[in-house]
C-alpha cells in the first residue's frame, strides 16, 4: 500500500470506527515513517455526488503526538463537529470523498508577492483572531482573493494591520 492509500485509509477507518462504534481508533504501532513526524493537518470531505464540501477542520500547528494520531483526531472532527454541517450519517460514507493535507510549519511573511495560492496556504492574524485558507482551493486563484477570504474567516478588516504567515501541503486525495 502506498502512503496515499494508507493515509486516506487511516482518515476512512477512523470516521468509520467512530460513526459505527463511538470509539476513536489508535494507530497501528507500524505506521509509516512519514506519520511518526509532528505536523499540523487538515481532513476536508467532500460528497462524491456534487463535489460539495461536507466537512473540513484541521490543525496548524500539532496538538498530537504525530501526524497519525492528528489525522484521525481532525478526520473524526471533520466528519462530527465542523459548525457549518451537521454530523455526517454513517449512510453518507459511501459519497464522501477524503482529503487529507499534511502542512508545513508556518512562515511568517512581510510581502504577500511572497503568496502563491495554488502553491501556499495562508494564516491571517490579529490578536486572538486567526483565519486558515488552504493552498490550491477551486476559485481561489489570486493572493487578493485567498487572504480576503483568510481575513473574512477571522473577521480581520483588510484596513487592520495583521500578520501573515505562509505554509505549503503534502495533500493526499481518494
Amino acid at each position: 500500500m502506498d502512503l496515499r492509500e494508507y493515509i486516506v485509509g487511516l482518515a476512512r477507518k477512523a470516521i468509520e470506527t467512530y460513526l459505527k462504534e463511538g470509539r476513536v481508533i489508535t494507530p497501528p504501532p507500524d505506521i509509516p515513517d512519514y506519520l511518526k513526524r509532528k505536523a499540523g493537518t487538515f481532513v476536508s470531505l467532500h460528497r462524491k455526488s456534487t463535489g460539495e464540501l461536507r466537512g473540513c477542520i484541521g490543525t496548524i500547528i500539532p496538538t498530537t503526538s504525530n501526524i497519525a494520531e492528528e489525522i484521525i483526531r481532525n478526520a473524526i472532527s471533520a466528519a462530527t463537529e465542523d459548525p457549518r454541517f451537521p454530523p455526517l450519517d454513517l449512510d453518507e460514507l459511501d459519497d464522501i470523498e477524503i482529503s487529507v493535507d499534511v502542512l508545513s510549519p508556518l512562515e511568517e511573511i512581510k510581502d504577500i508577492k511572497d503568496l502563491d495560492p495554488k502553491k501556499y496556504g495562508v494564516v491571517v492574524e490579529k490578536g486572538w483572531r486567526r483565519g486558515v485558507l488552504l493552498p490550491d482551493l477551486e476559485g481561489v486563484d489570486t493572493i487578493e482573493e485567498q487572504l480576503s477570504i483568510a481575513l473574512a474567516k477571522a473577521g480581520i478588516s483588510p484596513s487592520e494591520n495583521f500578520k501573515v504567515y505562509r505554509f505549503s501541503v503534502d495533500r493526499f486525495k481518494e
